[in-house]
């Protein structure tokens, strides 16, 4: 399938040829922009009876003080490398509301919210985790790449009701130096606690994307777009 590749201030849209029928919003990582994945579209294969628009934006520019206070691409500022340790909950939640902002844009020009698909790599899935978790409406499914669940001690006071059975596929390597499996395992765990039904899969890798990843997100996408 072909993709007319677009870009402003905001981020990166990858339109389909014919109408598009579905959205995938799909959040980059720290020191990243919404350039990060636009490579990976064509290794999904999609079926031609998919035609998905996909929307990669751009974080904001903001210190980070984990890295001496450099300013890059970040959904919200890293404290330390305590997990148990304080969060930046104001960045965390204004970075969920631009995204449910992006998915009400898709929703405005007439993507249904059961097709719209959020996904994230490292800080970008743990704002797509956040933020399809509260989402008012159903949505289609959530990707959580290499990632973890922020804030998590507030999820059962303010998750959503209507995605309690949303798709949720959440990959890792087994050698992420970075944010080693075991943060994804216990948020797969914490999930599973909660009453959702994630599917975990790991390989043998650091914290990157390899091709078996590339296959079971494009399988995972088909059997969500098919549902």
């Amino acid at each position: 399938m072909s993709y007319r590749k677009s870009e402003n201030e905001h981020g990166v849209t990858l339109e389909p040829e014919g109408a598009a029928n579905a959205a995938v919003i799909w959040l980059h990582g720290l020191g990243a922009d919404g350039n990060d994945f636009v490579p990976i579209v064509p290794e999904l294969s999609l079926p031609d009876a998919f035609t998905p628009r996909f929307v990669f934006p751009h974080a904001e520019v903001r210190p980070v003080t984990l890295n001496g206070g450099m300013a890059m691409r970040a959904w919200y500022d890293i404290l330390g490398l305590d997990r148990e340790g304080p969060q930046d909950e104001a960045g965390i939640r204004a970075s969920g509301e631009r995204v449910k902002g992006l998915i009400d844009e898709q929703r405005a020009a007439g993507i249904a919210a059961e097709r719209i698909v959020l996904a994230g790599f490292s800080q970008g899935g743990a704002i797509a985790q956040h933020t399809a978790l509260r989402y008012p409406e159903r949505l289609g499914g959530l990707l959580a790449l290499s990632t973890y669940l922020p804030l998590a001690q507030s999820l059962a006071d303010e998750a959503s009701d209507a995605n309690r059975d949303l798709p949720i596929l959440m990959c890792h390597g087994t050698h992420d130096p970075m944010l080693p499996a075991e943060l994804g395992r216990n948020s797969f765990e914490l999930l599973q606690g909660r009453g959702y039904a994630p599917e975990w899969r790991d390989y043998p890798m650091q914290h990157q994307v390899c091709m078996e990843e590339i296959e079971d997100i494009s399988a995972w996408l088909g059997r969500v777009f098919a549902g």
